[in-house]
């Protein structure tokens, strides 16, 4: 298995492990990514959203990202889960199916990641990662058209960095969060627009 500088078994190493199960509940997958199992929950449910995925699919995604990324803001230890949740079977062959085109980027990004600018990491570092995904959480659940790509990445992003405890990887999850909030600005004043022109239009007709 592929492992990074401190010993730590890759995302994409356990993910092609995972995949090559008949199936696997979810709550294996937590305890097979040990005390790292918060940021690589983050990635595994985030980085789908970058692929085509069938409508409603980003709020299928989200809903884990909603119960998670609380709880990493909260600074809980370990991820909870509902027992219906941690018991949930996943096929190995649909693993093998959603990441099999996102792993060869990944596994680039682990060659070159490694732990860095740890002070982003403290308590309340990781407290900030968990703010950020949760709002983007509430944000990826919203059926908004192509609404899901970037609020995907970023949580990706910051969830690969908490796993890897790489400083660079957050800093990058942080610009992302900021171009997402002033893009959700933008979508949001040209709508607030487009509302306040209809009800003129109609109020004058």
């Amino acid at each position: 298995m592929i492992e990074d500088d401190n010993g730590h078994t890759s995302i994409s190493a356990i993910v092609r492990e995972l995949g090559a199960r008949d199936s696997v509940s979810v709550g294996e997958i937590v305890d097979r990514f040990g005390t790292r199992a918060f940021g690589a929950l983050l990635f595994i449910f985030a980085l789908p959203n970058l692929l085509p995925l069938p409508p409603g699919s980003s709020t299928v995604l989200g809903a884990p990202l909603l119960l998670l990324a609380p709880q990493v803001a909260l600074g809980v230890d370990a991820p909870w889960l509902p027992r219906a949740v941690d018991g949930r079977r996943i096929s190995g062959a649909d693993l093998k199916k959603v990441f099999a085109p996102l792993l060869p980027w990944v596994e680039r990004f682990e060659k070159i990641s490694r732990p860095r600018i740890g002070v982003l990491f403290s308590p309340w570092g990781q407290q900030l990662i968990g703010l950020i995904c949760s709002l983007l959480a509430l944000v990826l659940i919203l059926p908004i058209p192509l609404g899901n790509l970037l609020p995907g990445l970023t949580i990706g992003v910051l969830g690969f960095s908490l796993f890897q405890r790489d400083g660079f990887f957050a800093v990058a999850g942080y610009v992302l969060a900021a171009f997402s909030a002033f893009l959700l600005y933008v979508a949001a004043d040209a709508v607030v627009a487009g509302v306040r022109l209809l009800v003129n239009w109609l109020g004058g007709a």
